[in-house]
């Protein structure tokens, strides 16, 4: 092998090893660091605290939330958001919130809009529901009883669902 040829592949095994490395990370967290700012801080399955007072926010739509939704979260909305209901159904500004929707996107964008009307206490749900589920967490449906379904929002982000049963 001539040292070109040598070096050309010493380059192609650094580059896959580098990509290798990048396979191994979280693909709903990649998704995450693109898309959002890091504006609402992140709540994660495995460090909920455990209070009774937390309010779960759903910030998807609402055949979304019909399907599946976390136990007692109040359905709020993304392209139908209502500020003066929210003012109105949560009307202490201090209350405890964790916003959610299929993977923590839209939640955080609806996250902002709740710290600009002056809400102190909000959390986004790292990974949304796909990750709830991914995890062993339970949803429900519109009739309040436990799913196996989730709404997957579409075939595209549907991938970063891996249990339950994907509806569209």
């Amino acid at each position: 092998m001539n040292l070109i040829n040598y070096k050309l592949t010493f380059c192609l095994l650094i580059l896959l090893s580098i990509s290798k490395i990048g396979l191994g990370q979280d693909d709903i967290s990649k998704v995450l660091n693109t898309w959002n700012k890091g504006s609402i801080p992140y709540a994660y399955f495995n460090n909920i605290p455990e209070a009774d007072s937390i309010l779960f926010l759903d910030t998807r739509e609402k055949e979304e939330f019909d399907i599946s939704h976390l136990k007692n979260a109040v359905w709020v909305g993304y392209k139908n958001f209502d500020e003066e209901k929210v003012l109105q159904t949560i009307p202490e500004k201090s209350q405890p919130i964790i916003v959610y929707c299929s993977i923590g996107v839209r939640s955080e964008n609806i996250g902002e809009k709740l710290k600009k009307l002056g809400y102190t206490k909000i959390l986004n749900l790292h990974g949304g529901i796909f990750d709830w589920k991914n995890k062993g967490g339970a949803v429900f449906n519109d009739k309040e009883v436990v799913t196996d379904s989730v709404h997957a929002f579409n075939k595209h982000w549907g991938k970063l669902l891996h249990e339950g049963v994907k509806v569209y």
